[in-house]
């Protein structure tokens, strides 16, 4: 199916589950750069390093942990945990990027909170910002889906109308509020990266409609959504895009600007899964 090596996929979700050897819950959240501090606020079970998964990609970028973890969340709710993801820009084709979303939905995932860090292109919006993201372009240049299909797995023709559940979406809204968390809410540009976009670039996207930009997640979400398995997309504003900020891009810098908003992001994410 659309390139996927599904017998890898099924070999590595079988060793995840003889692994962890306890009911996989139905909820999995990937955490974006600099976005670790979920784990340090709930109950760790067990956690298995990307490296000791058999065929399981490895993640090279800096503010990716690079574990898969199973976490209690109160006392009666547990998540499946990405501390990092594979990025196209690191050489992964779109396939292998998706591979832990085929894996999820082996495993019989039915929720998946996504994040990432990126950059704000609307002029709203502020470093340090949070932002539900309620629709997506996909201008990477590729497609995690281009390749044979099979119809007993998903249509070949995927519908989009509703990439980030409308459900997930007013849930996420209800908590923030409880929490007195006030997020932005927006269209997410992804680019294959891996260099900063261009004043020029910038422009256009705003043109298009996009209000912050980033290196990822698209197409884990068209994965997921092939699958049925619900989506709530949230971004962190580490910085201002190319053209509107003030100063040069620095990873490190945007890694340090997400780890002082995975406070706020992770007590909301936690409140999100507990109030499920």
């Amino acid at each position: 199916m659309n390139n996927i090596d599904l017998q890898k996929a099924h070999s590595i979700a079988n060793y995840i589950r003889n692994t962890f050897d306890c009911e996989i819950p139905e909820i999995a959240v990937i955490l974006g750069s600099g976005l670790g501090d979920f784990t340090k606020m709930v109950k760790m079970i067990k956690t298995i390093r990307y490296t000791d998964i058999p065929d399981f990609p490895e993640s090279h970028v800096e503010g990716h942990k690079g574990s898969l973890t199973i976490v209690e969340v109160g006392n009666n709710k547990k998540a499946l945990v990405m501390e990092g993801r594979f990025h196209y820009y690191e050489g992964y084709a779109p396939s292998e990027v998706v591979l832990p979303i085929v894996v999820f939905h082996l495993l019989g995932i039915k929720t998946l909170i996504v994040s990432n860090a990126s950059g704000g292109i609307n002029r709203g919006f502020e470093s340090g910002d949070l932002m539900i993201i309620n629709d997506h372009i996909n201008f990477t240049g590729n497609h995690p889906l281009i390749g044979k299909n099979d119809n007993n797995l998903g249509p070949r023709f995927l519908d989009q109308t509703e990439c980030y559940s409308n459900e997930l979406i007013n849930h996420a809204k209800n908590v923030a509020k409880k929490l007195n968390i006030i997020p932005k809410e927006g269209v997410y540009i992804a680019v294959s990266g891996p260099t900063y976009e261009t004043k020029a670039e910038i422009r256009a996207f705003s043109g298009m409609g996009a209000d912050a930009v980033g290196m990822s997640t698209v197409y884990e979400v068209i994965m997921a959504n092939y699958f049925k398995i619900k989506v709530l997309g949230i971004s962190s504003i580490t910085n201002l895009a190319t053209g509107i900020a003030t100063e040069h891009h620095d990873h490190a810098k945007i890694v340090g600007t997400a780890s002082k908003i995975s406070n706020v992001f992770s007590s909301w994410v936690k409140q999100i899964i507990l109030e499920f």
